[in-house]
């Protein structure tokens, strides 16, 4: 709302003599204020033009980029610095062959198939996900996996950091 400037100062003006004559403080014999010009209309202010929608594509199987723009091609893994952020993952999860813990293997995970490892129970989400573990969907998997893949029961949180969760998948890689 914008206010009109002439308009108050004539407006305080008119109401301070009357105040004064009121009180006694100007002769009342007094020429009447001289009546307020007239005001030019406010501008009229055009109302904001919305752009069209713009048609987002759904999601697919492939990774779409990370929270911020963010895509995993963007980043070089280390296996090394990998090691160690992985090491949080190791109280559920191992990379040996074969071995499961509270979370399966993850022995051989880039490439393979959800829910697929040998001897460990799956929930229904990740059972019927229908996931192939490429480095791009662990990218975004490992950012938020309950998002990802809603339903899952795995309780980590995710990384927030994408250098890391491209140097836990270098690891992942070649888990040396």
């Amino acid at each position: 709302m914008r206010f009109d400037t002439k308009r108050l100062s004539l407006a305080m003006a008119s109401g301070l003599a009357l105040a004064l004559a009121a009180c006694g403080g100007s002769d009342t014999s007094a020429p009447a204020p001289a009546a307020a010009p007239a005001a030019e209309p406010a501008p009229v202010e055009a109302a904001p033009v919305e752009a069209p929608p713009v048609e987002t594509p759904a999601p697919t199987e492939a990774a779409a980029p990370a929270a911020g723009g963010t895509d995993y091609a963007s980043y070089t893994g280390d296996a090394a610095k990998g090691k160690r952020v992985f090491a949080q993952c190791m109280t559920c999860h191992a990379v040996a062959e074969g071995r499961n813990n509270v979370g399966p293997s993850l022995f051989g995970i880039v490439g393979r198939e959800s829910g697929t490892v040998p001897g460990f129970k799956y929930s229904d989400a990740n059972l019927n996900s229908n996931v192939t573990w490429t480095e791009e969907n662990l990218f975004v998997y490992l950012e938020k996996p309950t998002d990802f893949i809603p339903g899952t029961i795995m309780a980590f949180p995710g990384l927030r950091n994408p250098q890391d969760r491209a140097d836990v998948i270098a690891y992942l890689k070649n888990p040396t």
